[in-house]
């Protein structure tokens, strides 16, 4: 039985995608992913490729860094991608409508420490770390407190 927190190393951008789409079919509304790491980690490649995989028929999908936030219609409801890099303080989290998305919509933020006491306590925590031996490969942490995620946990790494 896998336990919270679990590593692991993505030895290729091929793996960060497929990972990402093995948790995309689990997500339903309410579901928050909260994307930590330095700047080239691969969250937004790992965004990029969840919400790609949930789609009807796949589409660009931009960094929301200049945006803050990106929405998506996707079959399983509303989908959130937020970059909160350049959020300057936590009353534009209320202003971006953040706070009644992580109800409702299936949400995946980038930069999540802005948010500060406003993350959400049940989300799916992956930081994304460069390896040092590799320059293609990414070290992945999953931290999580709400027990929703260790059967998805268990299936992804068995």
């Amino acid at each position: 039985m896998i336990k919270s927190p679990h590593s692991c190393t993505l030895a290729s951008a091929e793996n960060t995608a497929d990972l990402a789409q093995k948790i995309a079919g689990a997500l339903c509304p309410g579901d928050c992913l909260l994307l930590e790491g330095p700047i080239g980690a691969g969250k937004t490649h790992f965004a990029r490729h969840l919400i790609q995989s949930l789609q009807d028929i796949p589409e660009d999908v931009p960094s929301p860094t200049f945006t803050l936030v990106q929405t998506y219609e996707v079959p399983a409801g509303e989908l959130w991608h937020a970059d909160l890099y350049r959020l300057s303080s936590l009353d534009e989290v209320e202003e971006l409508g953040l706070l009644a998305a992580f109800d409702t919509a299936i949400t995946l933020v980038e930069w999540p420490d802005r948010l500060e006491e406003l993350a959400p306590q049940h989300a799916l925590h992956l930081t994304f770390a460069l390896d040092p031996d590799s320059e293609d490969a990414r070290l992945l942490t999953l931290r999580w407190s709400d027990d929703r995620w260790q059967p998805l946990m268990e299936q992804v790494f068995s």
